[in-house]
């Protein structure tokens, strides 16, 4: 299982990262260059939102009862993932990265390059 710490310390790893608070005071965003990737409620931590290539995305919520059709989300590129789970620390992490690669393979040339200048 992994904590709300771990989440937040593993999303801010990443270049071009920020985290907000853009929708109300208890649902924590984290974007890659103004772009969400990931979502969750830091005072009931039992999830996150995360973007998936759709036919990645049905075919983990096959494989896994902790993978749902995102809550509140695109149905088709955003999953649920419990925290609480079958799925383990890194197998969370590797889905978290699966939605950051994926909303920077979608960013414009302009920001792709501010990215590979952050250090």
């Amino acid at each position: 299982m992994i904590n709300i710490e771990d989440l937040r310390n593993y999303c801010l790893d990443f270049k071009g990262v920020t985290e907000e608070f853009p929708f109300d005071n208890k649902t924590l965003v984290f974007k890659v260059l103004g772009k969400m990737f990931a979502l969750t409620d830091v005072d009931n931590f039992e999830s996150v939102n995360l973007k998936c290539d759709p036919q990645y995305a049905l075919e983990l919520r096959e494989r896994h009862q902790a993978v749902r059709e995102g809550w509140h989300m695109n149905k088709k590129h955003w999953n649920t993932v419990s925290v609480h789970s079958d799925l383990n620390i890194q197998q969370i992490k590797d889905l978290i990265k699966h939605s950051y690669d994926l909303v920077v393979a979608k960013l414009n040339k302009n920001d792709k390059n501010k990215l590979a200048n952050f250090s």
